[in-house]
């Protein structure tokens, strides 16, 4: 257990930071002093999928590089390359529209963020069973 990345350890394959929002599945008080924890990965994915989903309805962030950005800043990350990783992998495009409420496409960007996140890759059951949980 130990040598699998801290975002697989706790359920959290999009490692989001411990803030003020509550999300199904989550493990309250987390164990982890900055990440959350979920009780399944399916919960971890489902809260990447929200979050996503969020971003376009509050912000009008509607395409990878925009969501990427504000998913992972670049006082934090290298950002360029993380939005990069995720249109290459996902296959679309950074800049083009995305919608998420399409199921392919979000399975394919989160599945993306995942690897990026924790350098493995995602399960794709996990991935799947998130989005089923909508």
């Amino acid at each position: 257990m130990a040598n699998k990345p801290r975002g697989y350890r706790n359920n959290n394959p999009g490692n989001i930071r411990i803030n003020g929002d509550k999300f199904q599945g989550e493990v309250i008080p987390s164990r982890d002093k900055e990440f959350k924890q979920f009780e399944s990965m399916a919960y971890g994915y489902r809260a990447i999928f929200k979050i996503l989903r969020n971003y376009q309805v509050n912000y009008k962030l509607n395409t990878i590089r925009q969501m990427i950005g504000r998913w992972a800043p670049e006082n934090e990350n290298d950002t360029g390359n993380y939005i990069s990783v995720v249109s290459d992998r996902s296959g679309i495009p950074a800049d083009d529209p995305i919608r998420t409420d399409n199921r392919e496409m979000m399975i394919r960007i989160v599945a993306a963020m995942s690897k990026v996140e924790n350098g493995q890759e995602a399960d794709m059951c996990d991935v799947i069973d998130g989005w089923e949980l909508l």
